[in-house]
């Protein structure tokens, strides 16, 4: 017995250090998780993308808000602004953070467990301590480990992927709200040209020149274009608003916000299709998030063979007995182990749920592979078709109605057409505007879709018809 003593002894306390060297292993880095985020989505974050923890972050913050809002507020500095800025994005990273540490601590041994009791029996005193850790989880620490680095590496897949979404928002609100305040402005002219109309038909009716029909024509056209132009007026405020929020803006900065008054030019010559799939297969986030949940579940599969069925606890005993009435005292060394019975429970359910995961995320990753060349491609598509309308309305109808307009203007002077002509045709003119900016609007909203597409975090792109033609013209005749 003695022997068997001394012999646990000298293995107790190498294993207990071996323990806590292992338990020390699994660990996460929010500062590792964002400086990779900056490295592999430098596009979207421009390497600035950190966490403010303390009051000096803060006030870094503000200032840079501040400085970004001291003039017209281009894309690249809205994305800028909502990385400074934004508490949504913030919180963003404190999720993070506090997600990594929980997949962090599934690799870690759980404490072990002190027990201490005391007897008493007449002048004989007995303590009885035990210290006492789960054996097979021990022996499934470097399993528990390496599904623990892999649900980390998931969390910060994760995490890139928010952040290029969150990044993708803001560029498409930005789009949004610059071309919804441009519209607004020819809109307003719209309004100006048929108000001229209505009340020059409304005075040539009061002299016997414009029948009750004509000058009711006028009249209609006129009340739609303050329809119109509220509509207008709402779709500016709305997608503004939106922006704010995207960039996360107090009242005060709202306020300071000022936008370029046009959208950017188009760029000279679009992306080619084999520039997008050689950016495309450096690895989407998409795809390896989808290997990285595979490669979970599959390890995590293997851990459950193990811990389902049962569990086994290795415990030391040290037994302090005093004897009050001889005044002798012993100490008993010892061991125990602990073994929980599969009789109700053989696992087989816990099995079955592991090889259910593993098949689920299997057929995640084949889904998430054939989609991925599909999506690409539908992406590139939207952004190449608003290319070349926005083109085509910027190079092509925009110079026409132009032409069309000089035109007219030399036959007013010439008194071959009369003044309601030439109002229509500068409706007309103002409405082929419009429509430029609406065709540019959709590429630079494809365009950001595309991207985020080319990272691997696919996101709408619809592609609207756009038409330089005016519906509920005027009718002038008469």
């Amino acid at each position: 017995m003695n022997s068997e003593r001394t012999a646990f002894r000298g293995l107790f306390l190498p294993l207990a250090l071996t323990v806590i060297a292992l338990s020390g292993c699994a660990g996460a880095s929010l500062e590792q998780s964002l400086s990779r985020t900056n490295e592999e989505a430098a596009s979207f974050t421009g390497g600035q993308l950190a966490l403010a923890k303390t009051q000096e972050d803060e006030n870094a913050r503000k200032k840079a808000a501040t400085e970004l809002l001291a003039r017209p507020l281009g894309q690249e500095a809205a994305v800028q602004l909502a990385l400074a800025n934004s508490p949504a994005l913030q919180a963003l990273l404190a999720q993070h953070a506090a997600d990594t540490a929980r997949a962090a601590k599934a690799g870690r041994l759980p404490n072990p467990i002190f027990s201490l009791q005391r007897l008493r029996v007449g002048d004989v005193l007995e303590l009885d301590r035990m210290i006492s850790i789960g054996l097979l989880d021990l022996l499934t620490l470097p399993l528990r480990q390496q599904v623990a680095g892999q649900q980390i590496e998931q969390e910060r897949l994760r995490l890139t992927s928010d952040v290029v979404d969150q990044v993708s928002r803001v560029r498409q609100a930005w789009v949004r709200a610059v071309a919804a305040q441009q519209s607004l402005k020819y809109a307003g002219q719209v309004y100006e040209s048929a108000e001229a109309s209505a009340e020059l038909s409304r005075r040539m009716q009061a002299v016997g020149n414009f029948s009750k029909l004509q000058r009711a024509r006028q009249q209609a056209f006129y009340a739609d274009a303050g329809t119109q132009l509220a509509v207008a007026h709402y779709a500016a405020t709305a997608a503004r608003e939106e922006l704010v929020r995207q960039l996360g803006l107090t009242e005060g900065q709202a306020q300071e916000l000022k936008l370029p008054e046009r959208l950017p030019d188009l760029p000279r010559e679009p992306l080619q299709p084999a520039e997008v799939g050689q950016t495309a297969s450096r690895g989407r986030l998409d795809v390896r998030l989808a290997q990285a949940q595979f490669d979970t579940a599959a390890r995590d599969r293997g851990l459950v063979r193990v811990t389902s069925i049962t569990d086994i606890e290795l415990g030391g005993i040290r037994n302090t007995i005093s004897n009050g009435a001889d005044g002798s005292k012993a100490t008993e060394r010892d061991y125990e182990f602990a073994l929980r019975l599969p009789l109700f429970d053989w696992g087989d359910l816990q099995r079955d749920a592991a090889n259910g995961q593993v098949l689920a995320s299997a057929q995640r990753l084949d889904a998430t592979l054939r989609a991925a060349g599909s999506s690409l491609r539908q992406s590139y598509a939207a952004y190449r078709t608003t290319y070349d309308i926005a083109r085509h309305q910027r190079d092509e109808v925009v110079p026409l109605r132009k032409t069309i307009s000089d035109e007219n203007l030399l036959r007013y002077n010439g008194m071959l057409i009369g003044v309601f002509d030439l109002l229509a045709d500068a409706r007309e003119q103002v409405n082929a505007v419009m429509a430029e900016i609406s065709a540019e609007q959709q590429f630079w909203l494809a365009d950001a879709a595309l991207r985020a597409e080319l990272i691997g975090r696919p996101m709408a792109s619809p592609v609207t018809p756009t038409s330089s033609a005016t519906a509920g013209s005027a009718d002038t005749s008469h």
